[in-house]
């Protein structure tokens, strides 16, 4: 009896160890596919694009630089001007009588405005009269106005009155006379900022042997500006 007691227990214990070995093969077997799923879930997850976070500032393109200034070359505008320059006029004299006089044309000029200033000539000319030598002199002074324009060139204008003189004396009156001139010109600048070349065309009156004279001038030279 005894005997019999310990087999059925031996019996037992065998059954129940393969049931447990099959209960366990069994969960092992239902817990794989699970565990499969989700890993491929977390492969899926990590391989998509991420969403940017709601709250994340979205970075905006740079402004594009602003275009560089543009620099200009400014000529400056000097206050006095001196001139001397070569000097033609055709000096009529008297009704049927003109003389070709060539010298030298000197000026100053004091701008007090940038656009207006005070002007003084001394004009010298040269010529002859019946085999004899003769000088027309005039010292004159009055307004001249400028404009700059393009290109390093100044236009300018003036009106100028003072005294005329010119020899040899005559038996048709006295040497010395009114004078006045009305005239433009244009000054061209050079690369060295205190020169500039110029051309001027005048028109010179005078009252000497009790007429008027009219007198075309042409002069051309070199200004210094200071």
């Amino acid at each position: 009896m005894k005997h019999a007691a310990v087999l059925l227990g031996s019996i037992l214990l065998i059954v129940c160890c393969a049931g447990a070995q099959v209960n366990s093969s069994d969960s092992l077997a239902t817990a794989a596919p699970l565990i499969d799923a989700s890993a491929n879930a977390l492969a899926l997850e990590s391989s998509l694009p991420s969403k940017p976070a709601a709250n994340a500032a979205v970075a905006l393109p740079d402004e594009p630089a602003a275009p560089p200034q543009g620099v200009y070359t400014v000529r400056e505008n000097f206050s006095w001007q001196a001139y001397l320059g070569f000097t033609f006029v055709r000096f009529y004299e008297i009704p049927g009588t003109t003389q070709n006089k060539s010298g030298f044309n000197y000026s100053m000029v004091f701008y007090f405005k940038n656009w207006i200033g005070a002007d003084g000539e001394f004009v010298s000319t040269f010529g002859s009269q019946m085999g004899t030598s003769s000088h027309l002199l005039l010292g004159m002074g009055g307004p001249r106005v400028r404009w700059s324009a393009p290109r390093d060139i100044e236009l300018w204008a003036h009106g100028l009155v003072g005294a005329a003189d010119f020899t040899p004396q005559t038996a048709y009156g006295k040497q010395g006379a009114l004078g006045w001139e009305a005239g433009a010109g244009i000054d061209i600048n050079a690369h060295h900022r205190h020169l500039a070349y110029r051309a001027a065309a005048d028109l010179v009156g005078t009252r000497f042997f009790g007429t008027y004279q009219y007198s075309p001038k042409i002069s051309a030279g070199v200004v210094y500006k200071f």
